[in-house]
C-alpha cells in the first residue's frame, strides 16, 4: 500500500511515525483493517468449530470405544472417549466450572476480535476462539446434560487409549496452534496492538544504540 508521499506501508509500518507522537489504535490504517480482520478471525473460528463438530459426529458414528483404529502406521490411533474435564482430559470432574470458564473466554475473544489490527493475529485469535467454542458446544449440548456435557475426544497419538499422550480432538488442536502463534508473535515483537509493536521497536532501537555507544 502506498501513502500520499509514495512510501510503501507494510503491516508493521504505521502512519505518523516520522512526525507526531507515533501510532495508536485510532490511525486510519488500523481502522481500515479492523472490519476485515475481525471477519477473517470469526470465519476461521466458524470453520474450526464446523470441522471439529463434523469429525466428532463421524467419530461417534463409526468408532467403537473398545476398538481403536490404527492409522498412519501407528502414529495416530482413533480412540473414542468422552471427557468431562479440560483439554487433553485434564481436570475431570469439574465440568460445570470449565463450562463457565470457557464461556467467559469465548465472549472475551469475540470482543477482542473487534480490535485486531494485524493478519496473523486474526489467524491466532480465530484458532483459539474456534477451539474454545468447539468444545464449549459439547459442554452445553451433549450428554449428560446442559452445561455438564462431556467433550468427544478421539485422537490418540502414538498409542491407543491415550497411553502415550492424552486423547484430544480438533478443537484442542486449533486452540493449541493459536496459542503457539500468539506466543511466537509476542516473542518476536509482533504484539497485538500498534502501541505494543512501537514499544518493542523502541526498546530494540535503544538496545542497539546502547551497544553502539559501548
Amino acid at each position: 500500500m502506498q501513502t500520499a508521499g509514495g512510501a510503501t506501508l507494510s503491516e508493521d509500518t504505521q502512519p505518523e511515525t516520522a512526525e507526531g507522537p507515533g501510532p495508536d489504535e485510532t490511525t486510519p490504517e488500523v481502522k481500515r483493517r479492523r472490519p476485515g480482520l475481525t471477519l477473517a478471525a470469526l470465519l476461521i473460528a466458524a470453520f474450526a468449530i464446523g470441522l471439529d463438530q463434523w469429525t466428532k459426529f463421524l467419530a461417534e458414528a463409526n468408532l467403537d470405544p473398545q476398538e481403536p483404529v490404527r492409522i498412519l502406521g501407528g502414529l495416530v490411533y482413533l480412540s473414542l472417549t468422552w471427557n468431562s474435564g479440560a483439554a487433553f482430559s485434564l481436570g475431570t470432574g469439574y465440568t460445570w466450572i470449565f463450562t463457565i470458564v470457557a464461556s467467559a473466554v469465548v465472549v472475551f475473544l469475540v470482543f477482542l476480535s473487534r480490535r485486531i489490527a494485524y493478519p496473523m493475529w486474526a489467524v491466532a485469535i480465530g484458532l483459539v476462539l474456534g477451539g474454545a467454542a468447539g468444545n464449549l458446544v459439547d459442554r452445553y449440548f451433549r450428554d449428560p446434560g446442559f452445561a455438564h456435557g462431556h467433550v468427544v475426544d478421539f485422537i490418540s497419538a502414538f498409542k491407543p487409549f491415550g497411553e502415550a499422550f492424552p486423547i484430544f480432538n480438533l478443537a484442542d488442536s486449533a486452540l493449541c496452534c493459536g496459542v503457539v502463534i500468539i506466543v511466537l508473535l509476542e516473542l518476536t515483537g509482533h504484539g497485538f496492538s500498534p502501541e505494543s509493536r512501537k514499544s518493542a521497536a523502541d526498546e530494540k532501537a535503544a538496545k542497539a544504540a546502547g551497544a553502539e555507544a559501548a
